[in-house]
């Protein structure tokens, strides 16, 4: 099995890893020469068939002459494995253009016998960057880069509000009009278009009892027809869920689905706790969403990898009859896609056993 210290070739698109010891990439035994590109494919999966760690991918991923970047890969690119003074680089080629065989001009009436042929140059592929097999699967994390925020309590307490609506109401959906109200005087620059927020759950650091912030979830989009004073009227235009008086209204944004994530260590060591599962009662696994208690201010940046632990077991030794810890055992592999101030919103990529609540997460 070949380890080497692998070159990173890629100008600003690798993030420098400094302040944490990460291993060197390694090659699978089984690694293929050649792998051709498929629908459905992601970065990280195709990484998976050449690498241990395919997180690692940016450091030997390399383009050939005509792939200007070699992570914009599209259905029917060819992966192929090759070796340069011994050290493997995985190289992106782009599915060859087909020139156009040469078709005949129309005769012109008044001269048959010129049958002039004309050769057509090939033209340059145009492929949309939606195409473009992504770092990581979309659509598992798609609600929560549009729909989620975190939000402290001041926040709250200053959002506008649901009031009321017609006919007297107490619950709302597409279609409906509303009337929010705003005392802080945010209307002041009045947008279009809101959103309406469900306050739910609150994240507090199990270590510190930190109030971390509160989880909302977007349950709708209104758009202002009316403004008089503090009281604005709005017609929903979409609704996953009631909307009820209380439910606070929130700027909409857009949502950030950029299919890139170049996978990186933390810049700094980090240890947190996962505090925070969506669906799921007692444990997940591969392709789950997590919440954990680090963020920006712990230096984590979207794209950031995190190995998931448990600690071992507590067992008694009956020869000399104490306990024993057993060592922490490796539970799976996360990567940032959504990173707040004090949390963040990982996806877990790989998982060797259920992932249970406040277990730990480290640098990789």
């Amino acid at each position: 099995m070949m380890k080497s210290c692998l070159r990173a070739l890629f100008a600003g698109l690798l993030v420098a890893v400094t302040g944490s010891a990460v291993s060197q990439p390694e090659m699978r035994e089984n690694a293929p020469d050649v792998y051709y590109v498929e629908a459905g494919d992601t970065l990280w999966d195709i990484a998976a068939r050449f690498l241990e760690s395919p997180w690692q991918w940016p450091e030997l991923w390399h383009g050939a002459e005509d792939v200007e970047n070699p992570h914009l890969i599209y259905p029917g690119d060819v992966i192929r494995l090759r070796y340069v003074e011994g050290e493997p680089q995985l190289v992106v080629e782009r599915e060859p253009e087909r020139e156009e065989p040469a078709r005949p001009v129309r005769p012109v009436p008044d001269d048959p016998t010129d049958l002039r042929v004309v050769r057509v140059s090939p033209e340059m592929r145009e492929t949309s960057l939606e195409d473009a097999i992504p770092a990581i699967p979309l659509r598992q994390i798609r609600t929560y880069l549009r729909d989620a925020l975190v939000v402290t309590a001041e926040e709250i307490a200053e959002a506008p509000h649901v009031v009321g609506g017609q006919d007297g109401r107490v619950a709302f959906g597409q279609g409906d009009r509303v009337y929010a109200r705003d005392r802080e005087n945010r209307w002041e620059g009045l947008l279009r278009d809101y959103g309406f927020y469900r306050v739910g759950e609150r994240y507090v650091d199990p270590e510190t009892q930190e109030v971390l912030g509160y989880e909302a979830l977007e349950i709708g989009r209104g758009r202002v027809t009316d403004h008089q004073d503090e009281l604005i009227t709005l017609q929903v235009q979409r609704s996953s869920e009631e909307i009820r008086e209380e439910t606070r209204l929130f700027a909409t944004r857009q949502a950030r689905l950029q299919s890139m994530f170049h996978p990186s260590a933390p810049d700094e060591e980090i240890e947190g706790r996962i505090i925070r599962f969506f669906d799921r009662l007692n444990s997940v696994a591969r392709h789950d969403v997590v919440v954990i208690n680090k963020g920006e201010r712990d230096g984590l940046a979207e794209g950031n990898v995190l190995r998931v632990m448990q600690s071992g077991e507590r067992v008694r030794d009956r020869v000399h009859d104490d306990m024993v810890s057993l060592p922490d055992t490796r539970a799976g592999l996360m990567i940032l896609f959504n990173v707040h101030e004090k949390v963040s919103f990982g996806l877990i990529m790989e998982s060797s056993r259920p992932i249970f609540m406040h277990d730990r997460v480290v640098s990789p």
